[in-house]
């Protein structure tokens, strides 16, 4: 029987903080527009989390029947990969994960919404059951997006639009223009967590046949494809600063530039893929960070 220490490590935590920026970056531009509700705050971080443990699980038993996670793989070795938990024992702790998920989304909902907004609940419901199909089908079945190179758009969807403009709607009951550039740089930026995940495993992934974006495009332009993401980020979130300044505190986040920077100086010297594990913490974390000075710089 796999020991707590073994569930802890295929939750792989060190993805939680990128999974919940947008929720933190919409929560505080509702808070700044008037819409305050602990409920809804609390409820979403929940959500998103078991989603994105949902999304770790059926990674690892995706990757793990298929044969992709093995001794050529770069990082920390995964649970299915180890022989700590069985493919049965993943299996069974993913149908958990779904139940939770399924009374959390119908908490947050009827937090949300209530009884009075019948289309949105349907709306959302079916938002929810599309997550929880995208957080499986990853790399899980013939059909996996993951292998297909489609993986950074659903990333780019669900960590950036969904997260950000989805929750700011759960508030308030409307999209505000006011987010909508926020929830893009979450977004790119945590697509290039994703595509810096798949520069390292490149050489690993093109013997199994795991056809990633960074796979199609090669180590140069994927380095290339990086930079793009990025720096769009950092152009975009510039951007919503100019258009939406009110005080110094709004420009608080641009200190994250500085670590996003150094990463990128780092990615194009750095010519063995393998290298790239140790900067997929930073950059997750710098987001992170810039999500939650984001928000906090038109909150105070």
């Amino acid at each position: 029987m796999p020991s707590i220490k073994n569930w802890v490590s295929a939750a792989r935590l060190r993805t939680l903080p990128l999974s919940v920026s947008g929720i933190i970056l919409a929560t505080s531009f509702a808070a700044y527009n008037g819409y305050v509700n602990w409920y809804i705050f609390v409820l979403a971080l929940l959500t998103t989390v078991a989603l994105q443990v949902l999304s770790n699980f059926a990674n690892d038993y995706g990757d793990g029947v298929k044969g992709t996670d093995n001794e050529d793989r770069v990082g920390p070795q995964r649970a299915l990969q180890s022989g700590q938990v069985t493919p049965d024992q993943m299996f069974e702790a993913i149908k958990i994960n779904i139940l939770v998920i399924i009374a959390l989304v119908v908490m947050l909902l009827f937090n949300a919404f209530g009884m009075r907004h019948f289309l949105y609940t349907m709306l959302f419901l079916a938002l929810g059951a599309f997550s929880v199909y995208a957080a499986i089908n990853y790399t899980v079945g013939e059909s996996a997006y993951g292998y297909k190179g489609l993986g950074d758009v659903f990333v780019f969807v669900f960590f950036g639009l969904v997260s950000g403009l989805g929750t700011y709607f759960l508030y308030t009951l409307k999209i505000d223009h006011v987010i909508i550039l926020p929830a893009i740089t979450i977004g790119l930026l945590s697509v290039a967590v994703l595509n810096l995940n798949n520069m390292r495993d490149i050489n690993s992934d093109i013997k199994s046949n795991k056809i990633t974006m960074a796979v199609k495009l090669g180590l140069k332009n994927a380095k290339l494809y990086h930079y793009t993401l990025i720096g769009f980020a950092i152009f975009l979130s510039s951007l919503f600063a100019i258009l939406y300044y009110v005080s110094p505190y709004n420009l608080m986040f641009m200190v994250m530039y500085v670590p996003l920077v150094k990463h990128l100086l780092y990615v194009k010297k750095t010519t063995n893929p393998a290298l790239l594990d140790s900067e997929l913490k930073k950059v997750a974390i710098s987001t992170f960070l810039l999500a939650i000075l984001m928000g906090v710089g038109y909150v105070i």
